[in-house]
Formats: structure tokens, sequence, C-alpha cells
């Protein structure tokens, strides 16, 4: 190493964000691997590095013992005295081993170790950043497939959308810019690994909240979602001023609002309701757009008794029982759908 290399390191320091003691710390502890790969060696060493010349020191250290029984790791105290009669059983003697062309070896490990270092700090500065995003939107561009799997370059770091977070109704191709949901970062030894998701319900929340200034101010609030994902979603809203018409605002003028969310989810249908603190007129809007006769609910039971007409039966409980199902999870209640017929029976 020379006086240059050190100067890099500090520099490396400043602009990393690396303590310049914890490389010289990491380059101390490779150097001694270093060291006893290179020579062979089962020798206890310590390696000084001079701050100013960069010049590389190994010293080996022996502890001053009765009887020698390993003389890689022992020194007796007769030898230890006639190199300094200050010495006492039980201190450690050091002696300088440095190879001649062990400086060649040490630039070449302190390079390493230093260039590992810098990816662990940015690999470091990745996690934080993105640990407090989880939750959170994210725009990038589709990379490449691997087994289902799709990474996706978000410029700073690449991500993974799994099989399992995709939606079945979407194509996905190269270069292809979506918009996902953070599921979760993990930090692995390989860095960070950050998931994402096209399925979960916070994708449509997020959106929305992307969309619709009422909800970025908190003037509307969005109590709950449920979402079969590439199909149906609902979303129940709910204003906090008397003067905000909460479903209004999520449609927007002309419908620009949701259109272009439901652009944004390849044609999901999205169906928006009023939030209602009364079971049955909440029960009775998630089910939109059947209309309903009347809705009695059963707290103690936990279940919403609903009548509909003739006509609207299929429509109440759609495709597959889908609507029923979504309003069900939206309201928290179980829906027991009837027909006008058959309740007068």
């Amino acid at each position: 190493m020379n006086g240059e290399f050190l100067e890099a390191i500090e520099q490396i320091a400043k602009e990393k964000g690396i303590s310049k003691e914890l490389l010289f710390e990491a380059i101390d502890l490779a150097l001694v691997s270093a060291y006893k790969k290179n020579f062979g060696t089962a020798q206890n060493v310590k390696v000084l590095i001079d701050k100013q010349t960069g010049e590389v020191e190994v010293y080996a250290l022996k502890l001053i013992v009765e009887e020698v029984e390993n003389e890689l790791l022992e020194i007796s105290l007769e030898e230890a005295k006639s190199i300094n009669r200050n010495y006492e059983l039980g201190d450690t003697v050091e002696r300088k081993v440095t190879p001649r062309n062990f400086g060649r070896i040490a630039a070449q490990t302190a390079k390493q170790v230093v260039v590992q270092k810098i990816r662990e700090a940015e690999r470091g500065i990745i996690f934080d950043e993105f640990i407090t995003r989880e939750n959170e939107l994210v725009t990038g561009l589709v990379q490449r497939k691997e087994k289902n799997n799709l990474y996706i370059d978000l410029g700073k770091t690449e991500a993974v959308l799994p099989a399992t977070e995709q939606v079945i109704t979407e194509v996905y191709n190269i270069n292809d810019r979506l918009k996902c949901f953070i599921l979760e970062v993990k930090k692995t030894t390989k860095g960070p690994q950050i998931i994402l998701s096209r399925s979960h319900p916070g994708l449509v929340k997020r959106l929305f909240e992307l969309e619709v200034p009422e909800i970025q101010t908190g003037v509307v609030e969005i109590k709950n979602i449920s979402r079969e994902a590439g199909s149906r979603t609902k979303l129940a809203v709910h204003s906090h001023d008397p003067n905000v018409d909460p479903v209004g605002a999520c449609v927007g003028l002309r419908g620009q609002r949701v259109q272009t969310i439901v652009d944004e989810l390849k044609g999901e249908k999205i169906d928006i309701i009023q939030w209602n603190d009364d079971p049955a007129v909440l029960v009775g809007s998630a089910l939109a757009p059947a209309k309903v006769i009347y809705v009695n609910a059963d707290k103690e039971q936990g279940t919403a008794h609903v009548v509909v007409s003739d006509t609207q039966l299929s429509l109440a409980i759609g495709k597959e029982g889908q609507n029923a199902r979504l309003a069900a999870k939206l309201t928290g209640w179980k829906i027991d759908i009837k027909s006008e017929s058959q309740a007068n029976k």
C-alpha cells in the first residue's frame, strides 16, 4: 500500500459514509488471513499499518511459558529474556516477521476489502431507503423474467414481482413500466431483497391516494378495500367534510380519476361506495350495482339478511358469488341474500 491508497480510503470513507476506523479494522483482519494463507503459518500474528506512509508490518505473537509445547505460539522465558530482560512469564513477545513481498499482497487484499465494504455500505443505504417505503407505491421497468418471477428495475436497485403477487389477467412485457406495491423489504447476504405486488389491495389504495387530492389532504378517507385482483375491487370511502362527496371525489369529473386507476389496473372493475356506520345501509350499498329492497342486520350473529327483487338476485350474488363475497369482505358482515319471492315463502 502507499500514501495514494490511504488518501483514497479517506475519500471513500467520506463519500460512502463508512467509518475509516472500520475500514482499517477490516483491512487488518484480512491481512492477517492473507499472511496465513500465503505463508502457510499457524502463528498468532498482528498487522500494523502506518497511516502516514501505508507501510505494512507483520508481527508474530508468542506467549512466554515455562515449557514450550508449540514453537509457533509459545516461547520460553529464557529465550524471551535474551530479547528483553524485562519479560516475565505470561507476557507476549512480538517479533517482526514481515515477508519481503508482503506489500504487494497487502495492497491487493486491502483493495478487495475496501471494494467489499463499499458494496456493503451501498446495500445498507438501499435497504435503509426502501425499508421505510414498505406498503408504498413504486414505479419501475420490467427487466427480465425468470421462473415466472419478474425482475423490476427501480433505478438504484432491482426488485422482484413473484408469480404469486402477479395478476393472472395481466400480460407483462420487457420494458413495461409498472406501478407496484412494496410488499416487503428483506435484508439478505446478497443485499436487500425488495418484494413487490400487483395483486395486493394496498396497490389500489395507493393509486387512489395518488389520483385524489382529497384523500391526500385527509378530507376523504378510505375505510376499507376488498379486491379480487384482475376482476373487481370494492372501495368504501368516507368524507370528514359534509360539503365534500367522497364517492364523487374518487370518481372525478366525468370519471377521469377512477378511469386512470382502471387503466393502470388493466381494466379491473371498481365499485366505490360511501361508508356508513349503519350496517344495514353499508351492506345495501356494498352490494352495488344490485339494488336491495331491505337489509336486516343481526348484530349477535354478525349476519345481514338481504332481500332483493327477483330480477336483481343474480346481480347481487354476482358471477360465481363474487359480488356477495366482496361485499362481505368489505363490510365484515356475513351476507345472506334472498329474492323477494324466496323471502315471502
